[in-house]
């Protein structure tokens, strides 16, 4: 790696598997994000989670001791939400959501409607219900745009693997034949969306990840520098399986401190 590489000037860092796990702060985690706000890095915490506002998470964050303020979280319901706002301003949505996606759209003036929307906006949810689902069938089929904010198939919880917007959206999908648009990881758009909030360039920025479905794809196909952690879900023989790497694998975002020094 270049100099330049080893000392990126921007980080995006995934939340779930690199900074917690399980509610309880990974190892080096509270002491990288304290080191990136002393020597005033910019950087920004990409979550697909789409249920909590950013306010919720960094919350959340602190409870568990990771200082982080909610203008530092990026979440794939704020990243739709750009989305949908800059492709149409102004516009109407029906969302089958939690407030982390609802407060989103607002945020951009959006409608929240189930009369005639110009989009279907599909989120993550711990209560799907099978008549918002036959609802958001209608409206697709009626001619409203199809957007889901993470392609995750499952979420997990304590007693295992729960639906989430991937299998819903597939749901829809079987039902409509039409295909959505999403947003959050691994569609670069939203580690773009992110570059753009910050006003950073790919080149001089790192993605710190657990998944390479997700978070290393996304990086590589945004032209950024990777790091895999191996706190989350991935573990280095799964490495092997993919046709693409990260540019360095390390144990735990504490590897990283040594690339954060003084401009």
């Amino acid at each position: 790696m270049s100099d330049t590489e080893e000392q990126p000037e921007t980080w995006l860092i995934d939340m779930d598997g690199v900074l917690i796990r399980d509610d309880t702060a990974l190892p080096g985690s509270e002491d990288f994000i304290h080191q990136l706000r002393e020597q005033k890095r910019q950087f920004l915490v990409l979550t697909n989670n789409a249920i909590y506002t950013r306010r919720d998470l960094a919350a959340h964050l602190s409870e568990v001791g990771i200082n982080i303020p909610e203008d530092r979280i990026w979440t794939s319901a704020v990243a739709t939400a750009q989305f949908v706002s800059n492709q149409m301003p102004d516009a109407s949505a029906y969302v089958i959501g939690e407030a982390g996606l609802k407060t989103a759209l607002h945020d951009v003036g959006y409608t929240l409607t189930s009369t005639n929307p110009d989009f279907v906006v599909l989120g993550e949810s711990r209560t799907y219900s099978f008549q918002n689902i036959t609802e958001a069938v209608r409206l697709v089929n009626q001619g409203a745009r199809f957007i889901v904010t993470n392609p995750d198939a499952t979420a997990p919880s304590a007693e295992g693997p729960l639906p989430a917007t991937g299998s819903v959206a597939a749901l829809i999908t079987e039902a409509t034949g039409k295909n959505p648009y999403f947003v959050g990881k691994p569609n670069p758009i939203m580690i773009r969306s992110a570059l753009n909030r910050l006003g950073a360039h790919s080149k001089s920025t790192a993605m710190v990840g657990d998944r390479m479905d997700t978070d290393v794809v996304a990086g590589i196909e945004a032209g950024l520098i990777t790091y895999l952690v191996l706190t989350g879900s991935t573990n280095r023989q799964d490495v092997s399986e993919y046709a693409y790497r990260p540019n360095k694998i390390v144990e735990s975002i504490a590897d990283l401190m040594g690339t954060i020094e003084s401009s």
